[in-house]
């Protein structure tokens, strides 16, 4: 029997990534890496939190298609390279993905029956708080940043699910009823 592919996006600074790492580790699932041309952020390891790769050789693999998806977010290449989510699941293990909406549609396109889940903050003001909060970004970033959450938050509606994230612990309580609904 094979996984289920459960797909993970939402604005910067909307929380997916906190919520998703703390759901992987309590579930025990993989938690699928992207690939991506941006520079490492303090901490980030590659091939743990993701692929880091040169533009030349991110397009190569566009070349060769190597990813299940791939997008230019913030100027940057993202995807997913396809050997890693498939491997997962023919294991029969179920997979996260977190990935930009623009990818998410594209990956939903090719596998129907993966589970689309939306995380979002109540309100700009809270994405905007959060982003400067970070300390990670310029000023021109965090404007483009939130410039973008309006486009991506036109495509909530294509996703089965929303989580307005407002408290981790009971954002990690509704993804886990979304991925194992008998919990």
């Amino acid at each position: 029997m094979k996984g289920k592919l459960f797909i993970i996006s939402g604005p910067s600074g909307s929380g997916k990534s906190t919520v998703t790492k703390l759901v992987k580790d309590r579930l025990n699932i993989p938690l699928s890496i992207s690939a991506t041309t941006r520079q490492p952020r303090d901490g980030e390891i590659d091939g743990k939190d993701y692929f880091f790769l040169t533009k030349e050789i991110f397009e190569q693999k566009i070349k060769n298609d190597e990813f299940y998806e791939y997008a230019n977010v913030h100027g940057n290449y993202y995807g997913t390279l396809k050997e890693v989510v498939e491997s997962n699941l023919n294991k029969g293990l179920n997979v996260i993905l977190e990935i930009d909406v623009q990818g998410a549609l594209i990956a939903k396109e090719k596998k129907k029956d993966a589970v689309l889940v939306f995380f979002r903050t109540k309100d700009m003001e809270t994405l905007e708080k959060r982003l400067r909060n970070r300390n990670t970004d310029t000023e021109e970033v965090i404007q483009t940043r939130l410039k973008n959450a309006l486009k991506e938050l036109e495509y909530e509606k294509k996703y089965d699910y929303t989580i307005i994230n407002n408290d981790i612990e009971e954002s990690c309580t509704a993804l886990i009823n979304i991925i194992n609904p008998q919990n």
